[in-house]
């Protein structure tokens, strides 16, 4: 209900406004939120930044599992060793308290992985969450300067989707579209090549994603 409601609100003030007689001197144009949000350089730098840091993460998670292997092999040999009969009564004793230390570092050596798997999804989940914040403070900073310069009061998403994943704007002539004069802004200063594409494929640690 509160998504339904915060659908319709902007709809039934965007009918009220367009029926008034503000309507005559209403300038309305549109962006595409997403193109500028995929093509904006530091969006690419930042996805970037966090893939490398994903790929640090999954390195050392992938290094406590081998040490995990490891020492469930060790902890087999150990059990194998406690039920040798060729061995003594006492040394199979030792073999088996042996076995039974090892199996309790295992316990506390998976514990430890599954704790840092999830802080690993948590640490990356926020990097990605700053960084987009960040991101649409300039996009909407762009926005907002070739709005007011070009006297539009107005400027619609198109990219945008109701909450039943619909497009919120069925049509648009295009002739009012500000997107490629604000990525042009936005990437005027860019330091990289902003065609370059980076690897969308998420890490095995977390998903990623790169819409706004």
């Amino acid at each position: 209900m509160k998504n339904l409601f915060r659908t319709i609100l902007p709809l039934i003030l965007l009918t009220a406004f367009m029926g008034s007689s503000a309507l005559a001197q209403t300038k309305i144009a549109t962006v595409d939120l997403k193109k500028l949000f995929d093509n904006y350089y530091k969006t690419k730098l930042a996805q970037a930044a966090i893939q490398e840091h994903a790929a640090q993460l999954d390195k050392d998670d992938k290094s406590m599992k081998d040490d995990l292997k490891k020492g469930s092999d060790d902890y087999q040999a150990l059990q194998a060793q406690a039920n040798d009969q060729a061995l003594s009564a006492d040394e199979r004793d030792r073999r088996k308290q042996a076995a039974s230390d090892k199996l309790k570092e295992l316990q506390a050596s998976k514990a430890a992985i599954d704790q840092y798997e999830r802080q690993a999804q948590t640490t990356l989940g926020e990097q990605r969450q700053r960084m987009r914040e960040k991101i649409l403070v300039d996009i909407k900073a762009a926005v907002n300067t070739k709005a007011k310069a070009a006297g539009y009061n107005l400027v619609f998403d198109t990219a945008a989707e109701t909450v039943n994943g619909t497009m919120a704007i069925v049509y648009t002539s295009g002739d009012n579209d500000l997107t490629d004069a604000v990525l042009a802004q936005l990437n005027a200063g860019a330091p990289i090549d902003t065609t370059k594409s980076f690897s969308t494929t998420p890490p095995s640690l977390t998903n990623s994603s790169s819409n706004p």
